[in-house]
This record gives C-alpha cells, sequence and structure tokens, in this order.
C-alpha cells in the first residue's frame, strides 16, 4: 500500500475493533474524547472528498510541508469547532453508527485516493497541491490522530512502522531541522507536535531543537 492507504486503512481498522466502553475514553486531544476523535476522522474523510473533486486552475502554491500552518500553542479544546465537534459525537449516542459512518465515509475517501491522479492540482482551504502532495500531508494526520486515538488504549495497535517513518520525514521538513536519529519515530512524533512533554534527557537529546518545541500543526 502506499502511505496514505496504509495509515488511513489502519486507522479504521483499529477504529472499528474498538469496544464500544472506549469510546467514552479520553483521547490524546485535549477536551475530546475518542468518541469525538472518531467524529473528527468523519470530517476529516469528508474534506478528503470533498478535495479531491475539487480541481484547480492553477499551478501549486503549497505542497505537503507548507500546507501545515504552524504554531506554538497547543489547543485547548475550547475552539468552536471542536465543541462542535463534541457535541455531533455526543448526537451519535451509539458507537456502532459512529463506527458505521466512519466505514461509509472512510472508505469512499480511501477509494476516491487511490482513483486520484497524483498529477492533478486540486485546491483547499485557499491553496492549491497536487494530489499527491495533499494525500502525503494526510499521511501525517492520520497517524498523528492513530496516536492520540490510543493515548489511553494501551491495548489498541500503534500505527505502521512505515507510516510513523513517513510521517516523521514530514514532520522534519515542516521544522527544517531533523529531529535527533536516535530518538523513535513515535517519540519524535509526540514531542515534535506538543502532545508529549520532553524529560530532562530528552530535552538534552534534542539541544537547539528543544527550544522551538512544540510545532502545532493546523
Amino acid at each position: 500500500m502506499d502511505p496514505f492507504s496504509l495509515s488511513w486503512t489502519a486507522l479504521r481498522e483499529t477504529v472499528a475493533a474498538l469496544p464500544d466502553a472506549d469510546f467514552a475514553r479520553p483521547s490524546g486531544c485535549a477536551g475530546w474524547l475518542v468518541r469525538d476523535l472518531v467524529c473528527h476522522l468523519v470530517v476529516d474523510a469528508q474534506d478528503v472528498l470533498i478535495t479531491l473533486v475539487t480541481p484547480a486552475d492553477a499551478p501549486p502554491t503549497h505542497d505537503a510541508a507548507t500546507y501545515w500552518t504552524v504554531t506554538p500553542t497547543p489547543p485547548t479544546g475550547d475552539d468552536p469547532l471542536d465543541a462542535l465537534t463534541v457535541r455531533l459525537a455526543a448526537a451519535y449516542e451509539d458507537p456502532a453508527l459512529l463506527k458505521f459512518h466512519l466505514d461509509d465515509v472512510g472508505s469512499a475517501a480511501g477509494r476516491a485516493a487511490e482513483l486520484a491522479d497524483p498529477a492533478t492540482w486540486i485546491t483547499t482551504q485557499n491553496q492549491i497541491l497536487t494530489t499527491a502532495d495533499y494525500l502525503s500531508a494526510y499521511v501525517l494526520e492520520w497517524t498523528l490522530h492513530h496516536l492520540d486515538l490510543i493515548t489511553h488504549l494501551p491495548a489498541a495497535p500503534p500505527p505502521p512502522a512505515e507510516t510513523l517513518a513517513a510521517a516523521r520525514a514530514l514532520l522534519d521538513r515542516i521544522t527544517g531541522e531533523p529531529f535527533p536519529t536516535e530518538m523513535s519515530d513515535t517519540d519524535t512524533l509526540l514531542l515534535g507536535t506538543g502532545r508529549r512533554t520532553p524529560t530532562a534527557a530528552e530535552r538534552t537529546q534534542l539541544g537547539t531543537l528543544a527550544e522551538r518545541l512544540p510545532f502545532v500543526l493546523g
């Protein structure tokens, strides 16, 4: 599989296998339960479908790295869109309905990505990218959210090693400075995006890069 399909399939399969009780557990996203994160993934899948059928008539303005807006401030969960996600997720009530909706829309997004021409110019959020760059950006999205999903679910499987490596490589491009090679892909992604605070030993390992953390992606 290509990295997009691999990361998206792994994430959806992990959600599909969750016991109902896990949907009420916290996720790695501030202010969101697992059910809220899964609801966000439904919206993400809809965005992918919309973007893949929104052609642009001008050359790309962004690539997979510059697609992301970087800020130093982690989300608090108080954003109006974040609050809307919580209300939407609660409306599902039965986790089976949420699983079904993610499988339905998510499968369609996966098929659309497989059928798309990688060289096509598409537009989203006032940006123009090639389809290939857009889907590459979403490998980072899916991988980070997979890590968010399993933050408090130790029995759930982690993202595939291939997508962790691809997401880390893109994060290095975004930051413009590679993380230490001895640091694992998972730790790099969690520390780099502010999902975990570095220990004293990790700060030493990171060197000057530690002063630039976190890189909050939006």
